[in-house]
């Protein structure tokens, strides 16, 4: 059982949870499956719990912390050569200027607190090949969902239109130190070849969704009238009378798309 250092406490205020699990930290480290020439980049490593093993099938990591006394560690740590450490704010980095951009492989033990502004941080950027994250088992419930579920909400549509969503293996609440009151679980998200016009989509995507699920016991002739007509609605072969869990991501995106066309020519 791997253990945080004694002088490095867990700050609540960066929603920090030590993996020390040794059978689990093998267990993800086999689902991201780091090789010699990956790019790879690690958010929050914490107390290196899973950037050790990790350099040690891939020689080379870039390493994004924001705790200035955990960075310190990281950096005097003479067991992590071929570390690149960055310290600064996983949310504020241009993941297309780091090295290897185009094939960036993002892993991390995400604060739960942040989980989905990073999410969708990296799922707006360009050149990242894969994600391999460690969430909260209903977060990744979500992200996962299908349509009629009630998982399935705002968060499930936008990141599988930007993703394809593979759930990987769960993780108990005793894996950690100090342990979460929740189960939490790992999920690989690799991002979808998405060309400019698609991009520009997303933010009408998000208007649709909001909308939608803010109301979600509601019809959509209800729900989404305050965007788009009945006729508009029926016109892309969606039933009024079906509520905002009904719709798949396709359907979610062509009521995008009338939205934005309708936007471009006011």
């Amino acid at each position: 059982m791997a253990l945080p250092p004694r002088h490095i406490q867990a700050r609540k205020r960066f929603g920090q949870n030590f993996l020390t699990d040794d059978y689990i930290i093998s267990q993800i480290v086999d689902a991201i499956g780091p090789k010699a020439g990956d790019h790879l980049v690690e958010i929050g490593p914490g107390h290196a719990a899973l950037t050790r093993p990790v350099l040690e099938r891939a020689g080379s990591l870039t390493a994004i912390e924001l705790d200035r006394d955990l960075a310190e560690m990281l950096r005097h740590d003479p067991f992590l050569k071929g570390l690149n450490l960055i310290e600064g704010d996983a949310l504020k980095i241009d993941y297309e200027k780091l090295p290897g951009s185009g094939e960036l492989r993002v892993f991390g033990n995400l604060p739960y607190n942040i989980t989905s502004p990073i999410i969708f941080h990296l799922l707006s950027q360009k050149g990242i090949k894969d994600m391999h994250f460690m969430l909260q088992k209903e977060v990744v419930e979500r992200l996962a969902a299908s349509p009629d579920s009630k998982d399935y909400g705002r968060l499930t549509v936008m990141a599988q239109y930007h993703a394809k969503v593979i759930p990987m293996l769960v993780v108990p609440n005793t894996a950690f130190f100090p342990r979460p009151k929740v189960t939490s679980a790992v999920v690989r998200l690799v991002p979808r070849v998405l060309d400019d016009e698609q991009r520009a989509l997303a933010p009408f995507l998000n208007t649709v969704t909001v909308t939608a699920f803010s109301a979600r016991r509601k019809t959509l002739r209800n729900a989404l009238s305050k965007l788009f007509s009945s006729e508009q609605i029926e016109a892309l072969g969606i039933k009024l009378t079906d509520r905002a869990e009904n719709l798949s991501v396709e359907a979610y995106v062509k009521l995008a798309a009338v939205l934005k066309a309708r936007k471009e020519t006011e």
